[in-house]
């Protein structure tokens, strides 16, 4: 139990970090990723107003349908690539990664990639 807190205080402390020098305008809004044991989520955040634009998890139905045979690096991909089709039918071309204290790397990295190759620019 004990190890789980410091790592989930140690990733909280990384993000307080992050989220000191990065920001989503309008213009540029902010590309959020969380991921857990089972799932991954990404939000397009506009801080400025404080609204969320645009929003898609491995739980949303078009990316399950479509994650027959995939591992979680694979579906994390997937949600990438929906989460930039979601963006460009708001005409959002580029947007800020935030990684949310998780290390870029796996599925993290895996979303970045996928929204990417679906049009997005960061």
């Amino acid at each position: 139990m004990a190890v789980k807190n410091k790592k989930q205080a140690g990733r909280l402390r990384r993000k307080r970090s992050i989220r000191k020098r990065i920001s989503g305008t309008g213009e540029r809004p902010r590309l959020s990723v969380f991921r857990s044991n089972k799932h991954i989520y990404c939000q397009v955040i506009d801080d400025d107003s404080g609204v969320t634009l645009a929003s898609v998890s491995s739980q949303t139905d078009a990316v399950k349908s479509a994650a027959d045979g995939k591992d979680k690096t694979g579906l994390a991909t997937l949600v990438g690539q929906a989460i930039a089709e979601k963006c460009k039918e708001k005409n959002i071309e580029s947007v800020v990664f935030d990684r949310n204290g998780f290390i870029y790397h796996g599925r993290v990295k895996g979303v970045a990639e996928g929204a990417r190759e679906g049009g997005l620019k960061f």
